[in-house]
């Protein structure tokens, strides 16, 4: 039996060395991209939301209202600045309304 090490350290530090080791940060990525959608944009616009993912540094939104879509394609810079700093990193480049 190994000796334990008495290194402490915090349960937040602990999870994000898990999460490194085991390559998870792009699956929690997607989760609090579609978070981050639905809190900045409202329940209005996620009712009428099919699908938010992230595929590599694009934003995929896919909208059922062409005229919401229409809307949104005038802020896209603004919303892109605004999910970053909900997600805390500059994890979107683009944004994709379908």
């Amino acid at each position: 039996m190994t000796k334990r090490e008495n290194d402490n350290q915090s349960l937040g530090d602990a999870l994000k060395q898990f999460v490194k080791h085991h390559k998870l940060q792009k699956g929690l990525n997607k989760v609090q991209v579609r978070d981050a959608w639905e809190e900045l944009m409202g329940k209005g616009v996620a009712n009428y939301t099919k699908s938010v993912t992230l595929q590599g540094a694009t934003l995929v939104v896919r909208l059922t209202s062409s005229v919401l879509r229409e809307e949104l394609s005038y802020g896209k810079e603004k919303i892109i600045t605004m999910m970053n700093e909900s997600l805390g990193s500059e994890l979107i480049n683009k944004l994709e309304l379908r």
